[in-house]
């Protein structure tokens, strides 16, 4: 019952995606288009993406800006589009990035002080105290930040706290990080390709490994939660499974959609009971 329960959510929802599938999304403003998704930042701590990467179209001159989650209404793949809760008055109007560099911390508390949105890194949840962005959005999205706002002593009153204690900030480019190169306990897997993206909470369910350097090109599926280490300056990711598990595991084909039939199929064959 339960798991017929599950499957039926899986279905109609269909909540992963890869990135190849998120990528060159027309994102929809209230007040007209603003552009198209073109890379990722994600946390490295949690494995959550954090901001969407979108280059706006002629209208802003075909600059780059951050878009997070949190103002993210809905996705319709059929027609590569999603719809967003910010107007473009507002993106123009909103803290300036330079995309090819590191998003500090600072900018963060611009960027969520601007917006009216709550910060996430308040909490040891991967969306503060909320298990999704939407659920951070009610009460916040429509309001536009005032002098008010802005100006209130106890709304950032914790920022210089928040800046002290990331000092070491942990966002990457998923385009940045395509491409690593995995290690297993006896010797190389393959290299990092994509991801699975749950949009729900927008965290990294599953990293897709290309094999094609060892073992005759299949796809398969790592969770982050089973990687022992990722060495940032070396370019590679330390799991800790024998290169026999990884070529027992199930190929994954991102023709097909990734159902809770593949996912448990997953979890069973290396022991894991964990998402």
């Amino acid at each position: 019952m339960i798991y017929c329960f599950l499957s039926l959510i899986w279905s109609k929802y269909n909540i992963l995606h890869t990135l190849k599938d998120l990528k060159n999304l027309a994102i929809h403003a209230s007040d007209g288009d603003i552009g198209q998704t073109k890379d990722f930042y994600f946390d490295d701590k949690h494995w959550v993406i954090r901001y969407l990467v979108v280059e706006t179209g002629s209208w802003l001159f075909s600059k780059k800006i951050l878009l997070s989650p949190i103002s993210i209404k809905e996705l319709d793949q059929e027609d590569k589009t999603l719809s967003v809760s910010i107007s473009r008055e507002q993106v123009k109007n909103s803290p300036d990035i330079d995309t090819e560099k590191p998003v500090s911390r600072q900018y963060e508390v611009d960027y969520m002080g601007y917006y009216g949105y709550p910060d996430y890194w308040g909490s040891t949840g991967i969306w503060g105290s909320e298990p999704s962005p939407n659920m951070m959005a009610s009460g916040y999205y429509s309001v536009a930040p005032t002098p008010d706002n802005l100006d209130n002593p106890d709304k950032f009153a914790d920022v210089d706290a928040a800046l002290s204690r990331d000092n070491d900030h942990h966002l990457r480019s998923s385009h940045a990080v395509t491409g690593y190169h995995l290690d297993a306990i006896d010797g190389e897997l393959g290299h990092l390709q994509g991801m699975l993206i749950d949009i729900y909470t927008w965290a990294i369910r599953y990293l897709i490994i290309n094999t094609s350097n060892w073992w005759s090109g299949h796809l398969v599926l790592i969770a982050p939660k089973w990687i022992k280490e990722v060495s940032w300056p070396t370019s590679k990711i330390y799991v800790d499974m024998t290169q026999q598990q990884v070529k027992d595991a199930p190929t994954f084909d991102p023709s097909v959609p990734f159902n809770l039939e593949h996912e448990q199929s997953l979890q069973t064959h290396y022991g894991r009971n964990d998402k």
